[in-house]
């Protein structure tokens, strides 16, 4: 039986604030691999103009091509229609019905989680690992991992992280204004972002 996490987002682009959670998340919570899952077309973004997921995918996949423990997953890349969390757990314990998953998130995240699609399916198929980063009283999160453990089921743990407040859309405006992103993503996805133009006003991807 493994440990498994399970890193999804938008990646647009991945950059080391994802990376620093994703290693953080292993080593707290003793996890054998992390999974990262690039979104597909998400119902959350749907009305804002997201690179192709094979573009992000290969960001990912450059971007952990040094870490024995992570892993990239085109699960939701290939999903035609929009990607659902609980469908991608369903799939993935469906297909290793041993192993524990873990659902790695933003703390902030507990508090829109209800809202999500089947959040009840989540919590069935994997335990939440929520990264307490500092900017939500703790007191709050933990009326929120009881509100939820009450509705829903499951388990939550609350993860200690550091505060990170480097973002993708960040990241996105200063490749447009012609600012530096060195050191906020691998130099294998600066390298391949500047090779391909993305992010600029002109870029258009295919």
């Amino acid at each position: 039986m493994r440990k498994i996490g399970i890193l999804g987002g938008t990646f647009d682009p991945i950059h080391v604030g994802h990376l620093m959670l994703a290693e953080w998340a292993a080593n707290s919570a003793k996890l054998d691999e992390v999974w990262f899952v690039p979104t597909g077309i998400s119902y959350m973004k749907a009305d804002r103009n997201v690179l192709p997921g094979q573009e992000r995918l290969h960001m990912a996949e450059l971007a952990i091509q040094d870490n024995d423990r992570f892993r990239c997953l085109d699960v939701e890349v290939c999903r035609e229609g929009y990607t659902y969390s609980y469908e991608t757990l369903e799939l993935l314990k469906g297909a290793c019905p041993k192993d524990t998953f873990y659902f790695i998130e933003g703390a902030d995240c507990l508090f829109s989680m209800e809202n999500w699609k089947c959040p009840e399916k989540i919590l069935q198929n994997a335990v939440i690992l929520a990264a307490v980063r500092g900017d939500i009283s703790l007191d709050r999160l933990r009326d929120k991992q009881k509100d939820l453990v009450m509705r829903f089921g499951g388990e939550i743990q609350l993860l200690p992280f550091l505060h990170c407040s480097l973002s993708s859309s960040e990241i996105r405006n200063r490749v447009r204004n012609g600012q530096s992103i060195r050191y906020m993503v691998p130099d294998s996805v600066l390298s391949y972002i500047e090779k391909k133009g993305l992010y600029l006003e002109n870029h258009v991807s295919v």
